[in-house]
């Protein structure tokens, strides 16, 4: 039997393998299709996808054949990685290669035919190879040879996404982590400073940053679980900001979500809602009469449907407001009523505000779709200056 001989860059090439984090891994149906697919179109009762490793060659999918690797010496393909091209051997019980390999003597078993495409990885290195083989001696056709090479590249595509996919996985989760520590640092500094001093307008602004650092939290936290990057589910995130609000609440305030449950916004809109609805609810427990407590009530909802606006409304009960009380959120001068102002106007949004049956309300109308929104600011502005260019030209 004679064995292949190693590669050149053989470690290189083994290393570039395991970065794959495919070897001994579970079935996967990408896989298997490709070599079903490929047995039917080639009439072959083999086919396989080889890994060839360092001492084995590791099937990724099989078909037609049971044992899930074979030691290097039976390996076929360990002769097709040598070169770039389809390895064919019409006649394994006629070439010195193949002769007595036990999987084409009868030892083992019987393929008297061997076509392998290398898989050929963007570096240049042969990681295994896409083959077919036969219990008869035959000769693929050209047509079949292209079939067999353009299958061997759509199986390293595959591959390559799969590893992307694992290594934007590791950073996103390393990148995760580092937020997370940064966030907290933020977070501890800030009541660190709030404790060392005493100026109220001071520590009234420290709290706002603190539940700005809170909000930018779950905010985070909440687009680390979706595979949509810029955009969260509405529910899910004001969930969160108000579990975190009712365990900063005082004793007896109950905290309380409603909504439509699949509206998506952008992150830049979730932001700028967890920090009304921060600075809302902050507000309302500044006034809140302590012995009774109080309920908060946050809400959103498009404003109909197929629009791309939503209306987020922020309301407590009239226990929450107490008769010394001189000035609405919006018309005081407080950091709070800035912080929710600036937070709508960023995004395209606007506030109002009022008395209400039994309690307080603040409504926040605001954009879902920040690119449309954006896109209708810029038609706005140039739809704007083609009037004045027109006017100027009469």
């Amino acid at each position: 039997m004679v064995l292949a001989s190693k590669n050149a860059d053989e470690e290189e090439r083994v290393a570039e393998l395991e970065s794959y984090g495919v070897l001994d891994s579970a079935n996967d149906p990408a896989f298997d299709e490709v070599v079903d697919l490929l047995a039917t179109m080639l009439d072959m009762p083999v086919a396989l996808i080889s890994l060839v490793d360092s001492d084995r060659q590791w099937f990724r999918a099989r078909h037609g054949f049971a044992p899930t690797e074979t030691p290097l010496e039976q390996s076929i393909c360990s002769h097709a990685i040598l070169g770039d091209d389809i390895l064919e051997i019409e006649d394994t019980l006629a070439d010195e290669r193949t002769a007595d390999n036990p999987l084409c003597c009868g030892v083992l078993a019987e393929m008297r035919y061997y076509a392998g495409a290398p898989l050929i990885t963007r570096n240049g290195h042969n990681i295994g190879s896409l083959c077919v083989l036969d219990t008869r001696p035959r000769k693929l056709t050209p047509e079949q040879r292209q079939l067999l090479s353009v299958m061997a590249r759509q199986v390293m595509r595959q591959l390559d996404l799969q590893r992307a996919l694992k290594n934007k996985e590791i950073l996103r989760e390393e990148i995760d982590h580092r937020v997370k520590n940064s966030l907290q640092t933020v977070a501890s500094t800030v009541r660190l400073y709030r404790s060392r001093i005493t100026n109220e307008e001071a520590r009234e602004a420290l709290d706002a940053i603190g539940r700005r650092v809170d909000a930018i939290a779950q905010l985070h936290a909440e687009l680390n679980l979706t595979s949509k990057m810029h955009h969260v589910r509405l529910d899910s995130y004001l969930e969160r900001v108000a579990q975190l609000l009712q365990r900063n609440a005082m004793t007896g305030t109950k905290v309380e979500i409603e909504g439509a449950s699949r509206i998506e916004v952008d992150s830049r809109v979730a932001a700028a809602l967890g920090v009304i609805a921060n600075e809302f609810s902050a507000n309302a427990a500044k006034y809140a009469e302590p012995e009774t407590g109080g309920e908060i009530l946050i809400q959103f909802r498009l404003e109909r449907t197929g629009s791309n606006r939503m209306r987020l409304i922020c309301r407590d009960n009239g226990r929450m407001r107490g008769a010394e009380r001189e000035t609405d959120t919006l018309s005081s001068a407080s950091l709070g009523a800035r912080l929710m102002e600036a937070a709508a106007t960023q995004i395209g949004g606007t506030l109002s505000e009022g008395r209400v049956d039994g309690g307080f309300e603040l409504c926040a109308d605001l954009p879902i779709d920040m690119r449309r929104s954006e896109s209708d600011r810029v038609g706005r502005i140039s739809r704007k200056r083609a009037r004045g260019a027109a006017r100027a030209a009469e």
